[in-house]
């Protein structure tokens, strides 16, 4: 009886997508005054789509995309639908979130387990995964230089898969913003 109403609860989950471009990112530094800093850059513009998401529970589930687009929305939200079978869904309202027909129709074949709760534009303040992203590049990509593109990606891969973050996403959608 007690699995039966675990089974019927519905999971809270936060859902976004981030860029990481092939190329190092430049931030602050100490130098000493009478030095030059020298950065490694590509130049290049290639870059990997990373969809994430978190429960309130603490499990995620991160995926690499070569693009972002209303077909690559679909396959990771049938993949969170999978991991998270009855769910309100937080996320922002990029057009693949709601524009793409594809998205529409299956959250209408599925309104009654996946429920998208589309949160105010401009508000990254309300999303737990903008603090993933953020420590995320701050970890990957912050003065860091990869010998190729596909380094970056297997780099990528290989932090999702073993990087816990354990934020508290009632601290996001619970902020008081006045």
């Amino acid at each position: 009886m007690q699995q039966q109403q675990q089974e019927d609860r519905f999971t809270i989950v936060s859902l976004d997508e981030s860029f990481f471009f092939y190329d190092s990112l430049v931030r602050r530094v100490w130098i000493n005054e009478n030095k030059r800093p020298i950065v490694r850059v590509t130049g290049s513009h290639q870059h990997s789509c990373i969809f994430g998401s978190t429960s309130m529970e603490g499990k995620q589930i991160f995926r690499q995309y070569d693009k972002f687009n209303g077909d690559t929305f679909l396959d990771y939200l049938k993949k969170i639908h999978a991991k998270f079978p009855q769910c309100y869904l937080f996320m922002d309202k990029a057009s693949p979130h709601y524009k793409s027909k594809k998205v529409l129709k299956y959250f209408e074949e599925n309104k009654d387990t996946l429920i998208p709760l589309y949160l105010p534009t401009a508000s990254p303040e309300f999303m737990v995964i903008e603090e993933v992203w953020n420590m995320t590049k701050r970890d990957l990509l912050i003065l860091q230089y990869y010998q190729s593109f596909a380094d970056l990606k297997n780099k990528i891969s290989k932090y999702f898969r073993t990087k816990r973050f354990n934020l508290d996403m009632r601290n996001y959608l619970l902020r008081d913003v006045i």
